[in-house]
């Protein structure tokens, strides 16, 4: 990618880029198509697999008789509600009422913000993507989680969507410092703690809490009775602030019997995993969700953005998790965190069955894993062989 002044290379991906360099970053990524288009002529490549931010990849690999998949990172639920509310301009005919935006969510319609900015992006560029891949989709997602899902949105793309299992990286990962102390104190701190009775919390790796919702889950995890460990992330770049300068006073000497706050990152699986927790505070981010299911751990949804409040309602109509209530606003209070935590966590005759429905998605899951990704695998060797003939 070429660099700009305002966009370094440490910030030629999502990753620690804050939100309002977003459009610089999809603007430079679209100078990229022609450099792009000569590594595909050199590289004569049997298949090209391309992303949502893309549209232009597709049509550079038909110019060139290769065939391109298109492939899905978010979940079934999310694409089929969006491409059926295209589709028909309503989504209260929607087959699945299970699934809805709140009225403050409409407004943060990725693909409506960022339609403008994206080279080769026509009226319906999102589901163009679904319309340029060749014969097949593949989707990060799994028929035992969003069967009825993804059949529903193949019928709406004419065109079979194939679903590569859940791709959850199992125990340390390339992303993970071969310096593991940090690690190795939040495990052995989970060690101690009694089954299925602690919290796991985290926004995932992009999003930064704001001041206030901070303060609101610290007055959550307050209000509640349950074990925690918290991830905190802060800004590439900020100058250096401790922990302690961001959370509400006293919280710490409060909380530090049952509580853990990790600032930056956690081996999320890893703890995820672990039989100490029972339950995983979340944003909803699609890979966040396939963990956790993966994993068996009933999710307690905090959606903030883009895909995560169809993410939220998808798990809660799977029967493996709650959404935190919120204000017409859209903003969350301390104690309908707290609420929510009690309830997967301490009400026995509700948890028991959460639990139970989340360790069979979880089995079901697994036992269809190998199948799924092999079944993929089989699908692009189909498309390519197809292409040779």
């Amino acid at each position: 990618m070429p660099s700009l002044p305002e966009l370094p290379p440490q910030l030629h991906t999502t990753k620690n880029l804050p939100p309002n360099l977003l459009p610089t970053l999809i603007k430079t990524f679209q100078l990229s198509s022609t450099s792009f288009s000569e590594i595909v002529k050199t590289l004569k490549p049997d298949l090209l697999i391309y992303d949502f931010f893309q549209p232009w990849a597709p049509k550079i690999a038909f110019s060139q008789n290769i065939p391109s998949v298109y492939f899905a990172v978010s979940g079934a639920t999310l694409y089929s509600f969006h491409h059926h509310l295209y589709t028909q301009g309503t989504s209260s005919n929607f087959p699945y009422q299970a699934i809805y935006l709140l009225d403050h969510e409409k407004s943060t319609n990725v693909c409506d913000r960022l339609q403008p900015i994206i080279k080769d992006a026509d009226n319906d560029f999102a589901f163009g993507n679904f319309t340029l891949s060749s014969d097949i989709i593949l989707m990060k997602s799994s028929r035992g989680v969003e069967g009825k899902y993804i059949d529903y949105l193949s019928v709406l793309c004419n065109k079979p969507v194939v679903p590569t299992g859940p791709l959850v990286v199992h125990g340390k990962n390339d992303d993970e410092d071969d310096d593991d102390e940090e690690d190795s104190e939040i495990l052995k701190w989970l060690s101690e703690k009694n089954h299925s009775s602690t919290i796991f919390i985290s926004f995932g790796s992009e999003y930064i809490l704001s001041e206030n919702q901070i303060e609101e889950i610290a007055k959550g995890l307050e209000l509640c009775d349950a074990n925690f460990i918290w991830v905190v992330r802060f800004p590439i770049g900020e100058v250096k602030i401790s922990i302690e300068d961001k959370l509400p006073l006293g919280f710490l000497d409060m909380v530090k019997e049952r509580g853990m706050v990790v600032s930056g990152w956690a081996p999320q699986t890893r703890i995820l995993g672990h039989s100490s927790i029972g339950g995983f505070v979340s944003h909803c981010g699609w890979s966040s969700v396939m963990e956790s299911m993966y994993f068996g751990v009933p999710i307690i949804g905090m959606p903030i953005k883009a895909d995560q409040p169809i993410n939220a309602r998808m798990v809660v109509e799977a029967g493996v998790g709650v959404e935190v209530g919120r204000g017409k606003n859209g903003n969350y209070a301390g104690e309908e965190i707290a609420k929510a935590i009690n309830k997967v966590i301490v009400e026995k005759t509700f948890y028991e069955g959460l639990r139970n429905r989340a360790k069979k998605l979880s089995e079901k899951i697994k036992e269809k894993e190998e199948e799924e990704v092999n079944e993929a695998a089989e699908q692009l060797l189909r498309l390519c062989m197809k292409n040779k003939q």
